[in-house]
């Protein structure tokens, strides 16, 4: 499963609660290369951030690096546009 470029980005929850571990995590994906950007949704909850990238992207990378601060990346199923 990957995230693919586009316009639409991905979609993932998280149990990250506070603005501090959101831009932690924030960072930690902009880190893997290819990522172009990761908006976070601090009006919903359980907390959402949209991943947009520049090349195909594993979900697992993206799982892999919210995981070392210790919070969940769960991906947001897909509905047809």
């Amino acid at each position: 499963d990957n995230v693919i470029p586009g316009d639409h980005g991905r979609i993932f929850g998280t149990n990250a609660k506070d603005q501090d571990d959101l831009m932690r995590i924030q960072r930690a994906v902009m880190e893997i290369p290819g990522i172009k950007d990761v908006l976070l949704d601090e009006t919903v909850y359980p907390r959402e951030f949209t991943v947009h990238t520049t090349k195909p992207i594993a979900v697992t990378d993206i799982e892999h690096a919210v995981q070392r601060y210790k919070f969940h990346a769960i991906p947001k199923e897909m509905f047809p546009l």
